[in-house]
């Protein structure tokens, strides 16, 4: 019974839909306005810093909303000699001629090279123009490319995959675009994500590389919760609904909160894969967004790009409504309403 459950809860088919809508309600889609991230509207941030936890970097969650690059290169932008860069976070990864980073989006493909990312998408992730791109050293020029967007322009590809900046990056070296949405991810001089750290000497980044897609860990303050494959701490956000299942980190939210996408049940370990109702505790969630994200009993979960490494908590307690995980979807430290 287990094991065909967990085969068929990623099936993204009509089955898988209605299989969610039985187990955990229908969603009912957010106002447009919802984009609460539980801190201070007003200010676009985070709220008190003290909420933060030790360790919060600001530049890893982005800048407030509405913020606009002064530094940073914006659309039709040449990318001239690029050049591979090392992050103490991220390992390798490549930039243009300005130093600023390069990014990658999971939606695009390589194989056929193709950008899904048009409107107002191209407006906050500006497509490098792939017209004077050169190989500077270190960076192999036989994976520069170029892919026509859909606007008749030529796209700077990388191994395939399309090329885009980070309008919230202001200056070389920021990665703000890195993990925003679960989707968007720096680009490593090869053209995979980059990943890996040289300032750990190994370590945590090891030990992350051979965890499953979701397991848990015993953090010393909090107990056991939930991590995902890089070690990072999951949370959840006390204004989601349970029953029905809906979401209200929307928009800017997941610039901050990137959703958990889905992960094969078989891909865990330590997981509660029953919930409450049995069976069905483990289902992903069909965001109004066109997201997926994976949900434990029901329960929509996320990361935190405040997080910088693995076993980083600074997501717990942010704006009184974010928690980290325990294994059952439960929150650590908080009362579920």
């Amino acid at each position: 019974m287990k094991t065909s459950w967990r085969s068929a809860s990623l099936v993204v088919s009509a089955v898988a839909v209605a299989a969610l809508t039985t187990a955990c309600g229908s969603e009912t889609a957010p106002p447009a306005s919802s984009q609460n991230v539980g801190a201070t509207a007003a200010t676009g941030g985070y709220g008190d810093s003290a909420g933060l936890g030790s360790g919060y970097d600001a530049g890893a969650a982005g800048q407030e909303s509405g913020a606009s690059p002064s530094g940073g290169a914006g659309a039709g932008a040449s990318a001239g000699e690029l050049a591979v860069a090392t992050n103490e976070e991220l390992g390798e990864l490549l930039t243009d001629s300005a130093g600023m980073t390069l990014y990658r989006f999971d939606k695009d493909t390589a194989d056929p090279p193709k950008s899904n990312c048009d409107g107002d998408c191209a407006s906050k992730w500006p497509p490098v123009p792939a017209d004077d791109a050169t190989a500077g050293k270190d960076v192999d020029s036989s994976v520069l490319g170029s892919v026509t967007r859909s606007d008749g322009t030529k796209q700077l590809t990388i191994d395939g995959w399309p090329a885009y900046r980070y309008a919230k990056d202001t200056k070389a070296g920021d990665v703000n675009g890195q993990e925003v949405g679960g989707t968007w991810y720096a680009l490593a001089p090869d053209g995979k994500k980059a990943k890996g750290g040289s300032g750990g000497g190994g370590g945590a980044e090891a030990e992350a590389a051979d965890l499953p897609g979701l397991s848990t860990r015993k953090d010393p303050k909090l107990g056991e919760i939930v991590i995902d494959k890089n070690g990072h701490t999951v949370y959840r956000f006390m204004k989601d609904t349970q029953w029905p299942m809906s979401t209200k980190c929307t928009g800017e939210c997941l610039d901050k909160w990137p959703v958990v996408a889905p992960v094969d049940a078989k891909d865990t370990e330590g997981i509660d894969l029953q919930g409450s109702t049995p069976n069905r505790g483990y289902v992903v969630f069909d965001r109004p967004d066109g997201i997926k994200q994976q949900s434990i009993d029901c329960v929509p979960i996320y990361t935190f790009a405040g997080d910088k490494k693995p076993g980083d908590t600074n997501g717990q307690g942010v704006g009184g409504t974010w928690f980290a995980v325990r294994p059952d979807g439960k929150p650590v430290g908080a009362s579920e309403k």
